[in-house]
C-alpha cells in the first residue's frame, strides 16, 4: 500500500504541473489508473486511496475479478467504475455489457449494435468512446478519421438508443518524439471539434488520451480523461490467461 501511494502521489503532482503548464484546472483532467494485469486486491487498496476509475483491457480478464470488486462499486459513497479500454471483439459483447461500466474502445458500427442489443437485453444505458486510429502502427485499433466506416457509425449512434456516446479515444505511436505525440494528440482534439460540429446530436465531451510516459503532452492539448498504469501500479507482468 505505501509504494502505491508514494506512486499516485507523483503522478496526481505531474498531472496537477500539467495541468498549471497548460493553464487549465486539475478537475478538467479525470485519472483512470489502468489495472490491467493486477489482482482485484491491488484495485481495492487504489480504491482506498481515492481512485475510482479503472480501465482493463481484457473482458476474461476482468471477468475473474469482477465478483471481488462488487462491493466497491455498489457502495453508496464514491463508487468505482471499472472500463473495457482494449480492443473487443463483437463475439464478447453481451459479456463486456454485463461486466463493466462503460466501453471506451468502440470501433465500428456491428460492434455498436450487438452492444446496444446486448445493453437493451440488460436495460442498461451503456457509456462508450469511439476509438480513433491516429497512429500508422498496424498493432493500433480505431476508426480511420476520414472513413466511410466513421461516418456510418457517427450517423447510426444517435439511434442505437441504449448506448450513451461519450467521446473519443486514442493511443499515440509507441516511442514517437514529443512532436509527433504532441501531433496525435491534437489531431484527435480537432477532428473532436469537427465531429461535434457534423454531429450535433452525439455528446463529444470525453478525449480519453495520454498515458504513463506522455500524458503531460495530452493534457497540453485538451485531453480530458488520462489512463495511467505502470506510473501508479509499477512495471506489470504480461497477461497470460484467457483473452
Amino acid at each position: 500500500m505505501f509504494q502505491l501511494s508514494e506512486n499516485l502521489d507523483r503522478v496526481e503532482k505531474a498531472v496537477a504541473d500539467a495541468c498549471s503548464a497548460a493553464g487549465r484546472r486539475r478537475e478538467d483532467v479525470e485519472l483512470m489508473a489502468v489495472s490491467k494485469t493486477y489482482p482485484a486486491e491491488t484495485i481495492a487498496e487504489a480504491a482506498e486511496l481515492g481512485l475510482a476509475l479503472f480501465g482493463e483491457n481484457r473482458v476474461q480478464e476482468f471477468a475473474g475479478k469482477a465478483a471481488a470488486l462488487e462491493a466497491l462499486r455498489s457502495r453508496a459513497e464514491r463508487p468505482i467504475q471499472i472500463h473495457l479500454i482494449g480492443h473487443l471483439q463483437s463475439n464478447k459483447a453481451a459479456k463486456a455489457v454485463e461486466i463493466f461500466d462503460a466501453v471506451d474502445s468502440l470501433d465500428s458500427l456491428r460492434l455498436a449494435r450487438r452492444l446496444d442489443e446486448a445493453a437493451g437485453k440488460l436495460k442498461k444505458k451503456l457509456p462508450v468512446l469511439v476509438e480513433v486510429k491516429l497512429s500508422p502502427e498496424e498493432t493500433k485499433e480505431g476508426l480511420e478519421t476520414e472513413s466511410h466506416d466513421a461516418a456510418e457509425l457517427f450517423e447510426t449512434l444517435p439511434d442505437l438508443t441504449n448506448l450513451e456516446m461519450r467521446g473519443l479515444m486514442t493511443i499515440a505511436p509507441w516511442g514517437a518524439e514529443e512532436a509527433v505525440t504532441r501531433a496525435c494528440f491534437r489531431s484527435l482534439r480537432e477532428w473532436r471539434d469537427r465531429w461535434a460540429a457534423q454531429y450535433p446530436r452525439l455528446n463529444f465531451d470525453v478525449l480519453s488520451m495520454g498515458m504513463s510516459g506522455d500524458f503531460p503532452l495530452a493534457i497540453a492539448e485538451g485531453a480530458t480523461r488520462i489512463r495511467v498504469g505502470t506510473a501508479i501500479f509499477g512495471k506489470r507482468q504480461p497477461y497470460t490467461g484467457p483473452a
